[in-house]
């Protein structure tokens, strides 16, 4: 008889959390402005809003904060993450930042300026905002397949080199300072981009005489569905894989509150010299010292720790078996969602879900308050509001992919609670007929609106 599957780790503390009331909810979301990001943790039972940050860090990373070197210069938590850094991925120089968005920052400083173009696989949020904020462009080079969720493609992370060709014939190389490539494609579903595309995106690159960066939150999990997906790579570990993807990268930012399981942390890791010194300088203003950029030394061995972690076999199957499991679950309940399933969340199609539902009302933001007024369930929109406007015309731009995104926190909930919100959002499924009003935008940032807006329902009947 076949063994069953099991996590493959083991529980040492738990955390109380609290189960509410209908009534409370109404009101708690009402007062957060029927944003999510308002809503205060003791508000939520079970808290899905993100996987960055949100994860149960190791016994070993524990035992890492103890020994961390919080010396303002040449600390030894800042060699211990660059051995790690360069063992694992590959890149001699690094820059640590307190996280992800500030890397970009930090990298985009040194590399964007007004008028650029930035090709790549849809860009996330914090990536955009940046990009744009610079007043420069990103372009969407990513397979037509990612935006068919009923449609199977292993990689639907990939991106369309023809696309991508076009892009780079139509400008000059001096106007496109880079190309960004996210593992795993969080704006697409989590999807991974296999081996032959990363190779070829960065074949194509090199002939044009650019940079290739990757986005690499959730390399690890990439490196995973390489492994079980793509011909060539079942036999080799999840190291050895890791190293080859980053040998097609001319650098990276990382978010390590992600694969490398920590709480906050971040760096960029680079093969140029020249331009780790022209960061280096950006990264001085904005962050900290080279050696420390925004880190304590405890976060910093903590991290290194999370990057030998986060790239075994045994830690991704759990972690992505059990995002498998919510998956297949909500299926078995009818609620449509994007295939193959990805490696961090579920997103739930919110067009399929409620066909024909406006979209100047949101209807995937409007699938995340209908879940928290369920269940407690914390979830977040990846469509419309976080599209956000187009910078020229301040027209809201709908994306072809409206999600609710279900990101599960690494080795922090059990299956139970994968059940809960399945169940949850299938009773939501049975009533999405009664689903009738969205809600509007009152109040909102001119840039990245999704952290702060405010909204309110609309109400038809009035």
């Amino acid at each position: 008889m076949e063994l069953p599957f099991a996590e493959s780790y083991k529980i040492k503390m738990v955390e109380n959390i609290r189960k509410s009331t209908g009534e409370e909810r109404e009101q708690w979301i009402k007062t957060a402005k029927y944003n999510l990001f308002n809503l205060r943790s003791d508000q939520v039972f079970i808290d899905l809003l993100t996987d960055s940050g949100t994860g149960a860090m190791s016994d070993k990373q524990w035992s890492e904060l103890m020994l961390g070197d919080e010396s303002y210069a040449g600390a030894s938590s800042y060699f211990k993450m660059k051995n790690a850094i360069q063992e694992i991925l590959g890149f001699e120089y690094f820059l640590p930042t307190h996280q992800g968005r500030a890397a970009e920052n930090v990298l985009f400083s040194a590399l964007i300026k007004e008028g650029d173009i930035v090709p790549g696989n849809s860009h996330f949020d914090t990536t955009k905002g940046h990009i744009e904020y610079r007043r420069a462009k990103a372009v969407d080079c990513t397979i037509g397949e990612a935006f068919d969720t009923t449609v199977y493609h292993p990689f639907k992370g990939n991106l369309d080199l023809v696309k991508l060709k076009t892009v780079l014939k139509k400008y000059p190389a001096e106007q496109i300072p880079l190309i960004v490539v996210t593992v795993t494609c969080n704006s697409s579903g989590g999807q991974p981009v296999s081996m032959q595309n990363l190779k070829e995106v960065y074949e194509m690159a090199k002939k044009y005489g650019i940079r290739v960066i990757f986005d690499s939150a959730r390399f690890a999990e990439n490196a995973y569905f390489i492994k079980m997906r793509e011909p060539g790579y079942a036999e080799k570990t999840i190291k050895e894989i890791v190293l080859e993807m980053f040998s097609y990268a001319d650098g990276m930012t990382m978010s390590s509150k992600k694969d490398a399981i920590v709480n906050m942390g971040g760096f960029i890791a680079l093969r140029d010299e020249n331009l780790w010194k022209k960061a280096s300088t950006f990264n001085i203003m904005f962050e900290g010292y080279i050696t420390y950029g925004g880190m304590s030394g405890r976060d910093m061995n903590a991290l290194a720790q999370g990057l030998y972690e986060g790239t075994e076999f045994d830690y991704l199957d759990t972690r992505i078996k059990q995002v498998a499991y919510l998956g297949q679950r909500l299926k078995d309940f009818g609620v449509p969602v994007q295939e193959p399933f990805g490696g961090h969340a579920i997103f739930v199609d919110a067009k399929r879900f409620l066909p024909g539902f406006p979209k100047e009302q949101f209807p995937a933001q409007t699938l995340a308050i209908e879940l928290y007024l369920e269940a407690g369930v914390r979830s977040v929109e990846i469509g419309a509001i976080l599209a956000d406007r187009d910078p020229v015309t301040r027209e809201n731009r709908y994306p072809d992919l409206e999600f609710l995104r279900l990101a599960i926190p690494r080795r922090t909930y059990t299956n139970n609670h994968m059940e809960y919100v399945a169940v949850a959002l299938g009773n939501v499924y049975q009533r999405r007929n009664t689903i009738l009003n969205g809600v509007k935008i009152v109040s909102e940032a001119p840039i990245m609106r999704h952290f702060t807006v405010e909204l309110e329902r609309i109400n038809t009947m009035v």
